[in-house]
């Protein structure tokens, strides 16, 4: 689909010039599809005759069909059997790991030479070839990905991401779960990124906009604490620590060294890491100073001495400070004063009931399958093991929607989802059945994001009465399976949250969101209920949404809670632009980069050879 526009704030000048080119990106599902199976497929086709070879040449023959059940502990055969079933089971699952690597290695090669990464601000609002590999790299990366750090053996995972060339990662490095940190990042030595720690080498800068990709760049010993978002093109210096959600900009540099904090992330000196942490300049005295203190005192005091000393030293401290009355604590003190419906603090357990029904159900037709597929061994049913393994994976899953939706009928039918405000309390019906409602719709989302194929959500939510099609796209997000309504073409970034309803205190909120047209929510960004985004809006990474807050057509909003930040003309503005912050000496500076897309479409964009 090609949709051109004209700007309204062109003046005469800009009449005679081509009106704005708008090309909506276009998904490649068949060949998504394609690298997917070749993927799937070749990884679990080794393994599978292994096992299935074992299991009924060895296994069945030697231990099932064993008619003493006595003989099963002293004979060796059967016992030797059992012993070495969970040991080629890790085995073959090791080697499924290792052939997900293979396969997504040689995709990747493939993509690389048609069209190679490399930095540079690629245009969304034109169809290219650099722009469908990028694409076709994101998707491919994310079932290895997946595979690996929600596996047995996530440590693993920098195993594949270097071994695929996607990512350098350097020895001793740890990377923690994460919704990116996937691709075109280069990590040093002994590095630490937090749990929910984004290195984001991506950025896209609205539907029409432009796609930041930039290597980003750690030296050795970086510490990420928690909840920090890089963005694309940032380089930090060795030894450098971030304190839990400090982000940055893209372009952003580190000299290292240094602690750092805020959003956008600065310098913190040593008072202010005092004052964070909570510490005196007697507690850092204290700890600068131990071991000198032990070693100098070691001669005529014995350990225990040292040890009293540095207690009652303690203590005199403590009592200075006023203490905790944990008695006192009441349970309204412990909970949370804010969640939304990916967390509910106070689900009934009767509500979990329901589940019962519905995993026996879809288990049942999983069982009947199986049982199916193995009636007869041979090579065809080696062969058609990965594919059994895939289809009974997806039978139980919509299996699972399907039994969800029927109660979830019932329920409605006894009691209609309405919006308003309520009382969050056990015995108001509307809370009560809010909470079941969730609990039913919840679990099959579960399912299907983790499954191979976790953008077919779509399905999920239109099943259960979103309004959304195939040209939205929810990456790796949260949302309300209720009181949502998409438009053509919305994008919503990676670690989003939209809730159509949450628990402020004693209250439960619930209002429908509403997105118009090729509207564009940031990574880690939240939409609080009753939120309307007009037409061609974009709210940043990192921020929020208040209740009820609309959002006008064509302008950016960035902050916590958003506020007006410009115009949307990303599609207008020059596209060679980049602004490098340095974050140790508080400058910017401007440069231009190369535009990446292909040579025979630069003509259509602005950059500083071409105005046009």
């Amino acid at each position: 689909m090609v949709e051109k526009i004209k700007p309204e704030s062109l003046d005469e000048s800009e009449d005679s010039q081509e009106a704005v080119i708008k090309e909506t990106v276009k998904i490649q599902f068949k060949i998504y599809i394609l690298i997917f199976a070749v993927i799937y497929y070749s990884s679990w086709i080794i393994p599978g005759i292994i096992l299935m070879a074992y299991f009924f040449m060895i296994f069945r023959k030697y231990f099932l069909e064993t008619s003493n059940f006595v003989m099963l502990f002293t004979e060796l055969y059967p016992l030797l059997s059992l012993i070495l079933m969970p040991l080629l089971i890790i085995v073959c699952y090791l080697i499924h790991l290792l052939f997900i690597g293979l396969a997504t290695k040689l995709c990747w090669s493939i993509t690389e030479k048609m069209s190679p990464s490399k930095n540079g601000i690629i245009p969304r609002n034109i169809q290219s070839k650099t722009a469908n590999y990028y694409h076709m790299r994101s998707f491919m990366i994310k079932y290895g990905k997946n595979v690996f750090t929600k596996g047995m053996i996530p440590w693993l995972s920098n195993w594949f991401f270097n071994f695929t060339r996607s990512s350098k990662i350097g020895k001793g490095s740890t990377i923690e779960e994460s919704v990116g940190s996937d691709k075109f990042i280069d990590v040093g030595k002994n590095c630490y990124i937090g749990v929910n720690s984004t290195l984001a080498s991506h950025l896209v800068q609205g539907i029409f906009g432009n796609i930041s990709y930039f290597e980003i760049k750690l030296k050795d010993n970086v510490t990420l604490a928690a909840m920090n978002q890089i963005g694309p093109g940032t380089e930090i210096g060795k030894d450098s620590f971030l304190l839990p959600l400090a982000s940055c900009t893209k372009h952003s540099v580190l000299k290292g060294g240094k602690y750092y904090v805020g959003i956008p992330l600065r310098k913190i000196f040593k008072k202010k890491i005092m004052d964070y942490l909570g510490l005196t300049p007697e507690d850092l005295e204290r700890n600068d100073s131990l071991n000198d203190f032990i070693t100098k005192n070691k001669k005529d005091k014995t350990k225990e001495k040292i040890k009293e000393e540095l207690e009652e030293d303690f203590t005199i401290k403590q009592e200075k400070e006023e203490p905790v009355d944990i008695e006192s604590l009441t349970k309204e003190d412990l909970a949370l004063d804010f969640t939304t419906s990916s967390a509910i603090s106070r689900v009934n357990v009767k509500f979990l009931a329901v589940y019962i029904p519905i995993f026996w159900l879809s288990g049942l037709l999983v069982a009947i399958y199986w049982y199916e597929c193995t009636r007869y061994f041979g090579l065809i049913m080696i062969l058609f093991l990965p594919v059994a393994i895939f289809s009974m994976l997806y039978i139980f899953i919509f299996g699972v929607l399907f039994f969800s939706k029927l109660l979830l009928i019932l329920v409605n039918l006894i009691h209609k989802p309405r919006e308003g405000i309520f009382i969050a309390e056990i015995g108001d019906k509307d809370y009560e059945f809010w909470m079941l409602r969730t609990e039913l719709k919840k679990i099959s989302l579960w399912l299907i994001r983790n499954s191979p194929f976790s953008w077919v959500d779509v399905i999920a939510f239109k099943w259960f009465g979103i309004n959304m099609d195939l040209s939205s796209h929810l990456n790796d997000a949260w949302c309300d399976a209720e009181f949502v309504n998409f438009g053509r073409n919305n994008l919503i970034g990676q670690g989003a949250t939209i809730m159509s309803s949450m628990v402020v205190g004693k209250y439960l909120i619930i209002k429908k969101v509403i997105f118009d047209d090729y509207v564009m929510i940031g990574g880690h960004t939240t939409i609080a209920p009753g939120t309307i985004m007009g037409h061609d809006s974009v709210m940043g990474a990192i921020s929020t949404t208040t209740y009820n807050q609309i959002l006008e057509p064509n302008w950016i909003y960035f902050g916590i809670p958003g506020i007006k930040l410009k115009e949307n003309k990303y599609a207008e503005e020059r596209r060679d632009i980049i602004i490098k912050r340095d974050v140790d000496e508080q400058v910017k500076v401007e440069m231009t980069h190369e535009v990446n897309i292909d040579e025979d479409k630069k003509k259509l964009i602005k950059t500083e050879n071409n105005e046009g």
